[in-house]
């Protein structure tokens, strides 16, 4: 019985060690480069009066304090709410504070509805040195859109901030409270991360046990995979100087709902210092998230970005640019 138990324990082992095998070359050879691809029309934005300008590029010198980058797709509802609650933030904050400069770029992400359009009717009412709206031609996925968005921005810092309005935007003060307090920066690099996790007893309650049992998962996923000490990674309200966010997404290659995971592995690698900040977060409906395969495929995201820089498929470099 005893040989018998060993046997099936070494052929299991056998077994695990050649799926982990086959894994991990099937994560190496669909690897793909950092996709850093743009379309020529995603280069230019239309100014209030409709005409074309050319996209400003983060390799260029800031001249803004602040950009918020906005993705958006089929938010022609939902954008509403967030940007009057965002610009009456920041327009109230530039009466209090005449030397304090912004920028919101609304990065529509190939949507099928009046995003644009509806984006497009606050850079009239604001001017276009306030509010651009990027559209890019084809649906890139979240991290994409930031991607595209953090590119043309002119902001020191840059607030990532989801076009549901789900985090209160004055809440911004407690993650540049957080940046400023993680100084002296490296390489003037340094990112604060908006999170829910104390609300965490809350939602637990208020879940079934198949999606609590599914978000644990994920976190244990992160945890042992990829990301240590960030409770939570997936919060879209991110604070990043300009020089970390260049640094981070010049090296990113997932693009859909795992990037978060990434970008916070990148950061992890180049040793740039994070704070993760409680955050006001409140549940919005219309969310693109289908439970079960979302985190059925961001699980496998998980997983292939761990193969993929261990078996050097993706690398990191220590500088990166792209124009």
């Amino acid at each position: 019985m005893a040989a018998l138990l060993l046997q099936l324990a070494v052929l299991g082992a056998g077994l695990a060690a050649a799926a982990l095998i086959l894994i991990s070359f099937v994560a190496f050879i669909t690897a793909t480069e950092v996709p850093h691809h743009r379309h020529e029309e995603e280069k230019f934005f239309l100014n209030a009066t409709g005409r074309k300008e050319a996209l400003p590029s983060i390799w260029d010198s800031p001249t803004k304090q602040l950009s918020v980058v906005v993705p958006s797709y089929n938010e022609e509802k939902r954008l509403p709410m967030m940007m009057d609650e965002a610009l009456g933030y920041l327009e109230e904050r530039q009466k209090r504070d005449p030397t304090f400069t912004y920028e919101v770029i609304v990065v529509d992400d190939g949507s099928k509805d009046q995003t644009s359009e509806v984006a497009f009717k606050y850079c009239q009412k604001h001017g276009s040195d306030k509010v651009r709206v990027i559209t890019l031609l084809k649906n890139r996925g979240k991290g994409g859109a930031i991607r595209m968005g953090i590119f043309s921005s002119r902001g020191e810092k840059i607030l990532m901030a989801d076009a549901d309005g789900a985090t209160k935007f004055p809440d911004i003060e407690k993650l540049e409270k957080g940046l400023n307090d993680l100084q002296p920066w490296p390489d003037q690099m340094a990112i604060a991360c908006g999170s829910r996790a104390h609300l965490e007893k809350e939602s637990i309650a208020q879940r079934s046990y198949f999606r609590t049992l599914l978000m644990y998962g994920f976190h244990f996923l992160v945890w042992f995979l990829c990301v240590k000490g960030i409770r939570d990674t997936q919060c879209g309200f991110k604070l990043l100087t300009r020089e970390a966010a260049s640094r981070t997404f010049s090296s990113l290659h997932v693009e859909r709902w795992a990037f978060d995971v990434e970008l916070l592995y990148i950061a992890q690698f180049f040793k740039i210092p994070i704070a993760e900040i409680a955050v006001n977060w409140t549940e919005i409906e219309g969310s693109k998230l289908v439970p079960f395969w979302s985190w059925l495929q961001m699980g496998k995201d998980l997983l292939f970005i761990r193969l993929r820089y261990l078996t050097g498929a993706w690398r990191l470099e220590q500088t990166r640019k792209v124009n």
